[in-house]
């Protein structure tokens, strides 16, 4: 049985394309993340996807059946599928118990998981006006999964929230996944939350699939410039520059842009293998230093972990093959 396969989907609203011919499968407790810039398409994908957008073609199927849209379906959504959108609302002045049991399907000992995966039985008795952001948005979660969805998706669900309460609702989609186990697509701007969450990672660009793989696929090996960018910064060495790189083993860059991670270089000795750079800027990080240097007809920034030489110094360095994406 398949679990959720998106064939052809393309949603075209007000003469624009939003989505254009997106294909993919997701096994069950597969995790994915969707990246991509604002206005990529990203959430009405998810929302096509729980059957509250009208694809103009193709279609969904979840666990062998269709998932309907708004057009064909008095009440838009699909059983099994909860969508957690940005804009959740709480009905005001009410106990969150009262919030919780109207919507409760969920027996006893059930409920009492879901609100300790969710960190919120020491809320029960708080009215919804007297909760943070970060509270409310768990306790919109609890109540969207009391109904045991297979398959949960989160947009931006750590937008807008500080960093403890980030950190806490990222344990709390953990235990989703982990002792619920829950299936969850995500949809996130910080590569921190989607490299070290995702097994895979869906690229989108203008509505369309521009690559999918591991976080570590999508990260060392960008299609484009485009993708680079999405998952941290990166130096891209132009042709033109790139054959200083030449002298490093198994680097060949024929005509071709090179992109190459900061953290990538390596501080060397001199060495006939080594490129020769200048440092122009040391800025510190707490856990690491980052550096800019300067290049025969182009600047590079790395970072390092040791101690870093002073401006105005020539160093040398050295990347490994592998750590060199050619564009």
């Amino acid at each position: 049985m398949s679990f959720l396969e998106v064939s052809g989907i393309s949603v075209h609203e007000d003469g624009h394309t939003v989505l254009h011919n997106i294909s993919f499968r997701q096994g069950e407790y597969e995790k994915i993340a969707i990246a991509g810039e604002t206005g990529s398409g990203k959430s009405t994908l998810l929302q096509t996807i729980a059957g509250l957008v009208q694809p103009s073609a193709g279609q969904v199927t979840f666990e062998d059946q269709r998932v309907i849209g708004p057009h064909d379906k008095l009440v838009p959504g699909h059983a099994g599928i909860a969508y957690l959108s940005q804009q959740y609302e709480l009905p005001p002045f009410l106990r969150v118990e009262q919030v919780l049991r109207y919507a409760n399907a969920l027996q006893g000992d059930q409920a009492e998981t879901l609100y300790e995966v969710c960190r919120i039985s020491h809320l029960l008795q708080r009215k919804t006006n007297q909760l943070s952001g970060g509270e409310r948005q768990r306790i919109a979660l609890a109540r969207l999964l009391s109904t045991w969805p297979d398959l949960l998706l989160l947009d931006e669900p750590y937008s807008n929230l500080d960093k403890g309460h980030k950190e806490m609702l990222k344990e709390v989609i953990h235990d989703i996944t982990e002792r619920l186990a829950i299936t969850c697509i995500l949809i996130s701007h910080d590569p921190h939350d989607t490299l070290s969450w995702a097994d895979r990672i869906i690229v989108l660009k203008g509505g369309q699939i521009v690559q999918q793989g591991t976080p570590e696929q999508v990260y060392r090996q960008p299609v484009d410039e485009y993708t680079a960018a999405l998952f941290g910064s990166y130096n891209l060495i132009p042709a033109a520059a790139a054959d200083s790189f030449t002298a490093i083993p198994g680097i060949s860059p024929q005509s071709r842009d090179l992109l190459i991670r900061p953290e990538s270089f390596r501080l060397t000795t001199a060495e006939a293998t080594a490129v020769t750079a200048t440092v122009s800027k040391v800025t510190f990080f707490g856990g690491f230093y980052e550096l800019e240097a300067q290049l025969p007809g182009r600047a590079v920034t790395l970072k390092t972990s040791q101690q870093p030489p002073a401006v105005g110094s020539q160093v040398y360095l050295t990347v490994a093959p592998e750590d060199v994406w050619y564009l």
